[in-house]
C-alpha cells in the first residue's frame, strides 16, 4: 500500500508563494519589465498567485503567461502517440526580464523544453525560474532562482502538487512511493 506524506498544506504553499514573491521583487528592485509565465498546468496556476501577491505587495500589476511546451518534449514521442497541445498566451518577452514558473523541479527536462519555447517566441533580456518544489536528480544543469520548499526525494518517490484550481478545490503538496 502506497503511503501519501503531506509536506505542504494549503497555508504553506501560500507562504512560500509570499516568500518568492518578496524575493522576486527584491532581486529585480521592482516589476519593471519582469513577466510571470507559468508552465502549463500548475505551473501557470502558481504564476497567477504570484502576480496576485505581488500586487498585493507592491499595488501594481504583472504581466503573466502560460505557455504549453508539450511540442518542445524531448520525450514526446515515449510518453504520448497523439500529445494534446494547449493554448499558449505569452505577452511579448523581447528585452523583458521572464520569470518562468513551475510546480517540481526535478531533472531538469521540462524547464529545458520551456525556455526553448520562450526563446521561439522572442529575446528576453534574463530567464528566472521560481519552482514550488525542488526535488533534486537533475540531468541538466539547471537551477532554480526562487524555491518554495527543497526536498530530497528519492528517484521511487512520486511528488504530487494539488491546487485548488485544478485539483478538487485542495492545495497540497505530498509525496508517495511508486
Amino acid at each position: 500500500m502506497e503511503k501519501e506524506k503531506v509536506i505542504l498544506d494549503e497555508a504553506a504553499i501560500r507562504r512560500a508563494l509570499t516568500r518568492i514573491a518578496h524575493e522576486i521583487l527584491e532581486r529585480n528592485k521592482g516589476i519593471d519589465h519582469c513577466i510571470l509565465v507559468g508552465i502549463k498546468t500548475r505551473g501557470a496556476y502558481l504564476a497567477q498567485r504570484l502576480a496576485e501577491r505581488i500586487h498585493h505587495i507592491e499595488g501594481k500589476t504583472m504581466p503573466i503567461g502560460e505557455l504549453d511546451i508539450t511540442l518542445y518534449r524531448d520525450d514526446l514521442t515515449e510518453k504520448h502517440e497523439h500529445p494534446q497541445v494547449k493554448e499558449t498566451d505569452v505577452p511579448d518577452i523581447t528585452g523583458k526580464k521572464v520569470i518562468l514558473v513551475d510546480d517540481v523541479l526535478y531533472t531538469g527536462r521540462t524547464v529545458r523544453a520551456a525556455m526553448d519555447a520562450l526563446i521561439d517566441r522572442g529575446r528576453p533580456q534574463m530567464i528566472q525560474l521560481a519552482v514550488l518544489v525542488d526535488r533534486g536528480h537533475r540531468e541538466l544543469p539547471i537551477r532554480p532562482d526562487y524555491v518554495g520548499k527543497n526536498v530530497p526525494t528519492s528517484r521511487t518517490e512520486l511528488v504530487s502538487v494539488c491546487l485548488s484550481e485544478v485539483d478538487q478545490g485542495e492545495d497540497r503538496v505530498s509525496i508517495t512511493n511508486r
